[in-house]
Formats: C-alpha cells, sequence, structure tokens
C-alpha cells in the first residue's frame, strides 16, 4: 500500500527522527506527550522478549520501543476502534507488522488473545484520573486517554500480573497522587514494586508524573531513583530530559508535561 494512502483528512506524520519511524497522530483528538518519551526510556526489554502495552493510544510506545528494544513481539491494546485503526496504521506505514500487533479491544478482554502468564514485560500509560471526578464525555478520546472510563487503576495491575512470566517487569508511568493504591494495589496482584522515580517539572516544585517498575514475584525491596527535572533553572529542557528525547529520537519541541496526551 502507498504510505500516503494510510494518512487520513485531519491527520499529520510526524518524524520521530528515530531509525527512520514515524507516527500518524490527529491534533484534533490525541497526540503523545511526555510521560511516553519518559516511559519509553524507563522501559527495558531483553532479546526476544515479548511485550504488551495496555492502553496503546496512537502506538507512541510500540514504535519508539521498537527502536529502543531487541523485543522480538509487542503486542498492544487500545479499546477506540478509530485511534486503535490509527496506530495500526502507523504500524504499517513503518513496516512493522511482522513486530507489532494493535488489537482493537478493552483491555479487561486481554485474554481472549494471550495466554495468562506468557509475557516478559508489560508497559502502560493509563489514565490518570479516577472515575467520579465530574462530567465526562465518555465518547471524547481525550477523556478516554486521561479518565477512568473504560478501565480503572485496578483493572491495569491485575491484568498485567496476570499477563507476565513470574519474575516478569511492568512499567507504569502515572500521577504521583496515586501512589498508595499503585502500591497496594501492586502487592495485592504479587507486582512488587522495585523501582520508583519521580519527575518534577523543575527544581524545588513538587513531582507531577512517577515512574514505577514492578517484578512478578519480586522480592520485597524498592530503589528510589534520583529526581528528573523537565525544565531547567535557566528555561529550556533539563540536560537529561534533552538526553533521554535524544535517545528516544523524539524532537524535544515544547510540551507541557502537565497535559497528558496533547503534548506534541
Amino acid at each position: 500500500m502507498e504510505r500516503e494512502k494510510l494518512i487520513l483528512p485531519g491527520e499529520r506524520v510526524d518524524d520521530l527522527q528515530l531509525e527512520g519511524l514515524s507516527i500518524i497522530q490527529n491534533p484534533s483528538g490525541f497526540c503523545f506527550g511526555v510521560d511516553a518519551v519518559l516511559l519509553s526510556d524507563f522501559a527495558k526489554a531483553k532479546h526476544g522478549a515479548h511485550i504488551v502495552d495496555l492502553g496503546t493510544g496512537n502506538g507512541i510506545l510500540p514504535l519508539l520501543l521498537s527502536a529502543k528494544t531487541k523485543a522480538t513481539r509487542i503486542t498492544a491494546f487500545e479499546i477506540q476502534d478509530e485511534v486503535a485503526d490509527m496506530a495500526r496504521r502507523s504500524v504499517v506505514y513503518n513496516a512493522l507488522e511482522d513486530r507489532i500487533q494493535i488489537i482493537a479491544d478493552d483491555l479487561r478482554n486481554t485474554f481472549s488473545h494471550l495466554n495468562k502468564s506468557s509475557v516478559d514485560v508489560v508497559v502502560t500509560n493509563p489514565p490518570y484520573v479516577s472515575g467520579g471526578g465530574g462530567l465526562v464525555n465518555p465518547k471524547d478520546a481525550k477523556a478516554i486517554a486521561r479518565h477512568e472510563i473504560h478501565c480503572t487503576l485496578e483493572d491495569v495491575i491485575r491484568t498485567a500480573a496476570q499477563l507476565l512470566k513470574p519474575g516478569g517487569s511492568f512499567y507504569m508511568v502515572h500521577r504521583p497522587s496515586r501512589l498508595p493504591d499503585m502500591i497496594e494495589l501492586m502487592r495485592r496482584f504479587k507486582l512488587e514494586p522495585k523501582a520508583l522515580r519521580f519527575v518534577h517539572p523543575r527544581r524545588g516544585q513538587a513531582p507531577n508524573i512517577l515512574l514505577i517498575k514492578g517484578v512478578r514475584g519480586g522480592g520485597a525491596e524498592m530503589r528510589v531513583e534520583p529526581p528528573l527535572y523537565v525544565y531547567a533553572q535557566e528555561g529550556g529542557y533539563d540536560p537529561e530530559i534533552l538526553e533521554i528525547y535524544r535517545r528516544a529520537g523524539v524532537d524535544p519541541t515544547p510540551r507541557d508535561p502537565e497535559k497528558k496526551g496533547e503534548n506534541q
């Protein structure tokens, strides 16, 4: 298929500047943000691994991880048909059909597609806002990305734990305010928290993002990594953030880490 035919009206193609990869995005709907880039740098997978992405959105994590890891198989779930279709077209655009599969389904139906205890790594950038937080349009793509409309934090963690092999790794980006819930749920489902990193807008400001790793059946010891600062005091991005963007191959144009899914 000609690449141009994969792009629908209102969409654009962004060069990820990483091994020739590009992503199809719709500015009026959902575009990836700094949280996805940070998670792609935080997550690790060994050669030959099977990675599952729960709630892939436009497919940014599978694309970045296909270049940043030696995983042979990446399976990504997305409940919104139109968003899943856009992610699938990005996979075809990059000729990655042999490594990446996009499944348009509720992550709670995961085991209609995959076996339990069969996956090496699970990554997720789930909705940050818990249910019951006011009136939300349940059909709006941005609302679905931000709010627990179709899945809860418990759904995500339970599914991840059931997917992973013993010793398999779970990587998630979320908000610090939900950390007590994360740890309680991870331990309930035998995903022992092993690493934690807080992301701050600037030095002297409270963190607004966190990155957490869990291991299925891991021992009870967690490493708290040094804080990560998005912006330097003198303006512009902090050098470590610039290095993360360089490794991800993403052009560090201005992004607001407060706004999930609107940062490109």
